[in-house]
């Protein structure tokens, strides 16, 4: 069985701690006698030898035995005893009072340290809210402001991005004699409009749902286009592989880099210069892509191949992409496979 102090020491609520100092300041009385008692007791067996000594050897006292004296006698005997007892249960019970004092002043205090303990975790989740809030708008904002300096030719209008063709890429020199020819001698490949940048960007990102209808139709769009398929194919093949240690992109949330840093890569520029590309600073994530890629053959040699393709393929993307779709294509989560592997790897070191 517990005793009333470790029962005491258990509670953890300011309420039971009240109770407990209660229970403390109660037990003065459950343990028996006090230092007080013992003293009044004492002192009653003391008056009571000075009284039976006075009445026996004081000369002619017991002689004279009366029916007054005999009173006068027990009430010298008892008056003082009780006097004695009456101040030691004031004494008692002003120490309880100071006890139960003492126990309601420390309850109070743990009330009200709790209470601003409270109040301090109420803040922190407050200012995280704030600070989450203030992100996103400044997301907003650049993306805004990426908006405004996008490159703009100066005799045209740029078409939009449901219009303007992803990727610029070199006309071949001869038409492929495997592909299916048409009786002009052009391949079919070459009479299919280009993929928009639109369906590019949704493509890379892939569809969030079975149900993302413009997703599949950007998809399948994107699988058309040779360059983008090779791309495709090989982000599909890491997101894949990444997901098997849990690592997921929509988990992710990377540090935002200038479009103007986008295309120095582009432009072939590497190492430091560029490391703001790799925004990803999930540790755990960084950590085990880095063990996977020491230790799996195959997941290494699907990442160099993704971070290949990504290279080729953007660097046609950005020669007729604007600030703001540079920006977009940053978001997806083959962008965001390319900024982990890419730091995995040390393409920005």
């Amino acid at each position: 069985m517990e005793t009333p102090a470790e029962q005491t020491t258990q509670t953890p609520s300011p309420l039971g701690g009240m109770r407990a100092s209660m229970a403390r300041g109660g037990a003065i009385v459950s343990r028996g006698p006090g230092a007080i008692e013992w003293i009044a007791l004492a002192l009653s067996v003391l008056w009571l030898f000075m009284v039976l000594a006075f009445w026996f050897f004081a000369p002619g006292v017991a002689g004279a035995a009366s029916l007054f004296n005999t009173v006068s006698l027990m009430v010298g005997m008892a008056l003082p005893i009780a006097m004695i007892w009456v101040a030691a249960i004031t004494a008692r019970g002003a120490r309880e009072m100071r006890a139960e004092a003492q126990a309601l002043k420390q309850s109070i205090e743990a009330m009200r340290m709790a209470w601003l303990n409270q109040q301090a975790l109420r803040s922190d989740q407050s200012v995280e809210r704030k600070l989450d809030e203030i992100a996103a708008v400044t997301r907003q904002a650049e993306t805004t402001i990426a908006t405004f300096a996008s490159r703009r030719d100066s005799h045209a209008t740029q078409p939009s991005a449901d219009r303007k063709a992803a990727l610029v890429a070199p006309p071949p020199l001869r038409p492929d004699d495997t592909e299916p020819m048409l009786a002009l001698g052009t391949p079919a490949e070459e009479l299919r409009a280009p993929i928009s940048i639109a369906d590019f960007i949704r493509a890379l990102n892939f569809p969030d749902t079975p149900e993302d209808k413009e997703g599949f139709r950007a998809l399948r769009r994107a699988l058309e286009d040779r360059s983008t398929a090779k791309l495709l194919r090989s982000s599909q093949d890491v997101l894949n592989l990444l997901s098997q240690d849990g690592i997921y992109m929509d988990d992710l949330t990377p540090d935002r880099a200038r479009p103007a840093l986008w295309r120095r890569f582009a432009a072939g520029e590497r190492g430091r210069e560029i490391a703001s590309l790799g925004g990803i600073r999930d540790r755990s994530s960084l950590a085990l892509s880095a063990g996977r890629m020491r230790g799996d053959t195959i997941f290494r040699d699907a990442a160099h191949h993704f971070l290949r393709q990504f290279d080729r393929t953007f660097g046609e993307f950005e020669k007729n992409a604007s600030d703001q779709e540079i920006a977009e294509l940053a978001e997806t989560r083959t962008a965001r496979a390319f900024m982990l592997l890419g730091r995995v790897t040390g393409s920005f070191d």
